[in-house]
């Protein structure tokens, strides 16, 4: 706006926008109860992957045992396995089964140790029987038994018979179609069954 005195013309002076208000400084109360809120949270995670470890690690080593019959190795995919799930812990924490996941990421463990060119042997233990009967008699102990199944069989019947997971739980671990779980449980126990021979009532005891 202007206005005329005399033969000046004045204009009205310009007046600067404000600048817009500044947020209030956050206080040092407050940064040290977020840090605390942090802190409190990532504590928190961390005692929950340390009792998973505690409670999960012998079963991870059992089940790695069935699988490949080696102690040692089994106690390597065991370590691997919860490197692996402390690595991932914050991501899966709240959003997965954590229990089966374990054993997803041990499976896939044993199956690239395998793919790495380490061969599994499978022993079976032969006795001779008595003189008058015309050939030796095969015993085998149902770690033997399972021994003779494909890895990936045998890796059905060890999720689903031993650690007691449902079938669309072995399905999600394994990656196969719970039809696929199901016929080859089916197969897998019938030759079991067969091996074991009079020893089959061994499947009834491992599973009580």
């Amino acid at each position: 706006m202007t206005s005329v005195s005399g033969n000046y013309v004045l204009a009205a002076p310009v007046v600067a926008p404000s600048a817009p208000p500044q947020p209030p400084a956050e206080s040092g109360v407050r940064r040290l109860l977020r840090t605390g809120r942090a802190r409190t949270a990532r504590q928190e995670q961390e005692d929950e992957y340390v009792e998973f470890a505690q409670a999960m690690a012998e079963r991870l080593r059992r089940t790695a045992f069935l699988m490949c019959r080696d102690w040692h190795l089994a106690q390597d995919l065991t370590q691997i396995t919860l490197t692996k799930m402390y690595v991932s812990w914050k991501r899966l924490h709240g959003t997965v089964n954590v229990e089966a996941y374990s054993h997803k990421v041990l499976m896939n463990a044993l199956f690239d140790h395998r793919r790495k060119g380490n061969r599994e042997f499978v022993g079976i233990s032969v006795a001779d029987g008595p003189a008058t009967e015309p050939g030796p008699e095969l015993r085998m102990t149902l770690l033997e038994a399972l021994g003779t199944l494909p890895e990936r069989d045998r890796a059905i019947v060890v999720l689903r018979y031993w650690e007691d997971h449902s079938v669309e739980t072995v399905a999600e671990v394994m990656g196969v179609t719970t039809t696929v779980v199901k016929s080859q449980s089916k197969r897998c126990l019938e030759r079991l069954r067969r091996l074991l021979g009079d020893h089959r009532a061994l499947l009834l005891e491992e599973n009580d």
